[in-house]
C-alpha cells in the first residue's frame, strides 16, 4: 500500500509525538511511516528505524469516527456512528489512499436514499395528529460516493491503528500544556521537547511535535509555549453538536416512518424547522444487517453552540421531543433506548471565499499543529492535513 507520490525522508529518522489518536494523528502515522518505508528500501543500511509515539487521551482511536453500542450493558444489538456518519473522496491523493481499503470491503460506498423532512406542527388546537412532510431529495451515488467504515465507523480507524509498524500508541494518556517545556534546559542537553503527561511525568524527549487536538483544546495545549503561530489557531470557528440516538428492541415497533413500508423509503434525513439538522437510519447501512433498529440523530450546531452547558437531562428531553415530532410516533412505537452526546468541537465553520488555514509550523521548535479544522473539518481534511505535515518535516531536513 505504498504511496509513491510520497517524498521520502532524509536518513536522519527523528524521533515524533504526535498528539491525538483521531483520523489526523492516525493518518499522519502511517504516511511517516510509508516515507520512512520507502527510505529503508532504497538505504537500509543507513536508515535507521522510524520512532513514532501517538498520545491519545482516551481509550480507543479515530475520534471523528467514532460509534457507540450499549450491548455490553442491555444484550441488544444496536449501533450508532455519533461522530462522523461517512466520508467523501475528492481528490486523485485520497482516492489512492483509500483504495485498498475499498478493495477489501472495509471502506464501502453509501448509495443512501435522502429526503427532506419538515415535521408536522403540533402545537395547535387539532386533536389530529398531522404527519410531517416528507419530499424526495437525491439518491448518493458511487459518482461522488460518500463512503463508510464496516462493520463499524471505528473500524478503519482500529485498521489503521493495527497496521503501523513502527509506531506506538499510548492509550489514556494526557499530555501536559507544552509551556511545562522548559527549552532552555533542553538545550543544554541538545534534546529537543521534551513531553509531559497531566501528573508531570515525562513522555520523553521529540525532535518533532504534532498535535492533532480540536483547536479548543490546542490552544490550551500551547497556551505560554512559545508557539510562533498561537494567535492562527483561534481563527477557525468550531461549533458543537447534540448528538441523539435512539434504539427499538424489534422492528414491528418501529414508527411507521422508519418500517420498511415507509413511502418513500429513506436512509437519511435533512430536517427543515427544527432544531434537529439530520437523521440517519444507521441499520440500513451497508454490513449492518444484524442490528437493532438504531436512528442517529444530530442536533444544528447553532442550536447546540446556544446550549453548550446546558443540562445534559434537559437537552436530551429537548432533543426527544423534536425527534418524536419529526419520526411522528406514539407512546407504542416509542424507542426503548435513548441516550445523548454532547460535542464541544464538532463542525468547522469554513468560509468559502477563503482559503482553508493549513498545518501551523514553528520551526524553530519543530512543533505543527494540524488537524481536520485546519482544513475544511471533515475526513479528507484529515488527510490533507497529514500529508502537508510528511511535506514539512520532509522540507525541514
Amino acid at each position: 500500500m505504498t504511496n509513491h507520490s510520497l517524498p521520502a525522508v532524509a536518513t536522519q529518522s527523528p524521533k515524533i509525538a504526535i498528539i491525538g489518536g483521531g483520523l489526523t494523528g492516525l493518518f499522519t502515522a502511517t504516511l511517516l511511516e510509508r516515507t520512512f518505508a520507502q527510505n529503508i528500501a532504497q538505504d537500509s543500511a543507513k536508515t535507521p528505524l522510524p520512532q513514532i509515539i501517538v498520545f491519545e487521551k482516551s481509550r480507543s482511536v479515530g475520534r471523528l469516527a467514532t460509534r457507540y453500542r450499549t450491548d455490553s450493558h442491555t444484550g441488544k444489538n444496536w449501533q450508532w456512528a455519533f461522530g462522523a456518519q461517512f466520508f467523501t473522496a475528492k481528490t486523485a491523493s485520497f482516492k489512492q489512499f483509500i483504495t485498498p481499503w475499498l478493495e477489501t470491503g472495509l471502506l464501502q460506498p453509501w448509495c443512501a436514499q435522502v429526503i427532506d423532512l419538515t415535521p408536522a406542527n403540533h402545537d395547535t388546537q387539532s386533536p389530529d395528529i398531522q404527519a410531517p412532510d416528507i419530499q424526495s431529495k437525491e439518491q448518493w451515488n458511487t459518482t461522488q460516493a460518500r463512503y463508510i467504515s464496516t462493520p463499524k465507523m471505528t473500524s478503519w480507524g482500529r485498521t489503521l491503528a493495527d497496521e503501523l509498524q513502527y509506531s506506538t500508541i499510548k492509550f489514556k494518556t494526557r499530555v501536559a500544556p507544552l509551556a511545562q517545556y522548559d527549552r532552555s534546559i533542553a538545550a543544554q542537553n541538545d534534546k529537543k521537547t521534551e513531553l509531559f503527561d497531566e501528573t508531570g511525568a515525562s513522555l520523553g524527549h521529540f525532535d518533532w511535535v504534532i498535535c492533532t487536538a480540536p483547536n479548543g483544546q490546542t490552544i490550551e495545549l500551547m497556551a505560554e509555549s512559545g508557539f510562533a503561530e498561537q494567535a492562527k489557531i483561534s481563527k477557525p470557528t468550531m461549533l458543537a453538536c447534540y448528538t441523539l440516538m435512539l434504539g427499538w428492541d424489534n422492528f414491528d415497533t418501529l414508527p411507521k416512518m422508519l418500517s420498511a413500508q415507509a413511502a418513500p423509503r429513506w436512509d437519511v434525513a435533512y430536517l427543515n424547522d427544527s432544531i434537529l439538522d439530520r437523521i440517519f437510519i444507521e441499520h440500513q447501512k451497508p454490513a449492518r444487517d444484524d442490528l437493532l433498529p438504531s436512528v442517529t440523530i444530530h442536533a444544528r450546531n447553532d442550536w447546540s453552540e446556544q446550549h453548550i452547558d446546558d443540562d445534559m437531562e434537559t437537552i436530551k428531553a429537548q432533543l426527544l421531543t423534536a425527534a418524536k415530532q419529526a419520526l411522528n410516533w406514539n407512546d407504542d412505537h416509542a424507542p426503548s433506548q435513548i441516550d445523548c452526546h454532547r460535542w464541544r468541537y464538532a463542525a468547522t465553520v469554513s468560509d468559502s471565499d477563503k482559503e482553508a488555514l493549513g498545518i501551523l509550523i514553528d520551526e524553530s521548535h519543530q512543533w505543527i499543529v494540524s488537524g481536520d479544522w485546519c482544513g475544511q473539518g471533515n475526513i479528507e481534511s484529515c488527510y490533507q492535513m497529514a500529508q502537508q505535515t510528511v511535506e514539512a518535516i520532509n522540507k525541514a531536513k
